[in-house]
């Protein structure tokens, strides 16, 4: 062998022993992509389950269709087997809930009801709920404050004018790569990254706040530390525990990822780990307007503005709150690979789907059809 192939080698040979040095960038190598397994990978807090736990009503027989209409890979429209389309977009699970009734419950490679699949983005739903029930205890004044009222070391980086709200609608003008393509990107930093507090305290701004939406990562993880600092010394899953997932009956434990294993911080854009039942019981609350078994857990006012379509100060018309709302009369939390809680009050329906994939399915109006469908023999 030559002498400057050896040199090649032994150069390329460092460079990739260098970079699996890095924890960021050698998750990002080992791992290569995310996967609705992750939880596995990282330290995480658990969120015990409810004592008493809620469970919906069982149909005595199934009300999906047993046949839909959809298009194939020629993009020609065809007739296939509803569990066969389901299994072959790569779902692992999909549940149809009408009226408190289980519709549809079916599992696919190898999963069941008690299997465990990441939220990924759905966790931004969840902490935005957390927020307005952070709101209603008086721990955050208003959705008006300027966001260095809880973190004032962000003021050196001008975020003087960066609001609660402006974070919950996109629009804060954050300079954040949300691509996970690279290893050096903001939003591989956050995912795979060991320490997010510093990685916050670092963000910049491109943009004037309340000009445009912009979809970040780095948004709801700005939440995250603003709750982290508010909620009196106890840890975001504490919170998530003590307010959402034992008072809702969650029937199961679930976990929440962290950055690092020593005083670590829940990946709030991303990673609740849970089972699919569990959320379905998200998409209960806000069905019935933040209401469960006569009480109030988060006020109707912020479930309202969560799910209304509008386009104030920059806002999409389709994304409140981090909330994503498709039409008038629909509404989902929806994350990475194809996780989605929908819920469609005037038909008292909420749909779970989880999947390894995409699937290459415009998923929320499959869901608007199945609403629309539900208890025909076609879905068309």
């Amino acid at each position: 062998m030559k002498k400057y192939q050896i040199k090649t080698i032994v150069v390329t040979t460092i460079f990739i022993l260098s970079l699996l040095s890095s924890c960021q960038v050698g998750r990002f190598v080992w791992y290569n992509y995310a996967n609705i397994t992750d939880y596995k990978i990282f330290p995480s807090r658990t969120v015990h389950k409810s004592t008493v736990p809620f469970t919906f009503y069982q149909s005595a027989t199934g009300n999906t269709p047993k046949k839909i209409i959809a298009k194939n890979s020629l993009d020609h429209n065809q007739v296939f087997d509803f569990d066969t389309y389901l299994e072959e977009s790569k779902t692992v699970a999909f549940l149809v809930i009408q009226n408190d009734t289980i519709k549809y419950e079916n599992y696919f490679n190898k999963y069941n009801q008690s299997s465990v699949s990441s939220s990924f983005s759905m966790a931004k739903s969840i902490l935005s709920i957390l927020i307005g029930i952070a709101i209603d205890d008086g721990l955050i004044k208003s959705v008006n404050e300027p966001i260095t009222n809880y973190i004032p070391e962000l003021k050196k980086n001008g975020f003087d004018k960066v609001t609660i709200e402006h974070l919950l609608q996109m629009t804060s003008g954050l300079d954040f790569d949300e691509s996970y393509i690279s290893p050096f990107s903001e939003a591989s930093s956050y995912y795979y990254g060991t320490n997010i507090r510093n990685a916050i305290s670092k963000l910049k701004l491109k943009n004037e706040p309340g000009q445009e939406f912009e979809y970040t990562s780095g948004s709801p993880q700005i939440l995250g530390l603003i709750l982290e600092r508010v909620i009196n010394g106890k840890t975001v899953t504490q919170y998530l525990e003590e307010k959402l997932w034992i008072p809702l009956g969650m029937e199961y434990e679930a976990s929440w990822s962290l950055d690092r294993k020593k005083n670590g911080i829940e990946k709030t854009f991303c990673c609740i780990n849970a089972r699919a039942r569990d959320f379905a019981k998200i998409g209960r609350l806000y069905l019935n307007k933040g209401h469960w078994d006569n009480k109030q857990i988060v006020s109707e006012a912020w479930v309202k503005k969560s799910t209304k379509i509008e386009s104030l100060n920059g806002s999409a018309p389709y994304y409140q709150y981090q909330w994503w709302i498709p039409n008038k009369n629909s509404f989902m939390a929806e994350g990475h690979l194809g996780q989605f809680i929908y819920v469609n009050p005037l038909k008292k329906i909420i749909i779970v789907r989880l999947g390894e994939k995409h699937g290459g399915v415009v998923w929320w109006s499959i869901f608007d059809r199945l609403s629309k469908n539900l208890g025909q023999e076609l879905l068309h």
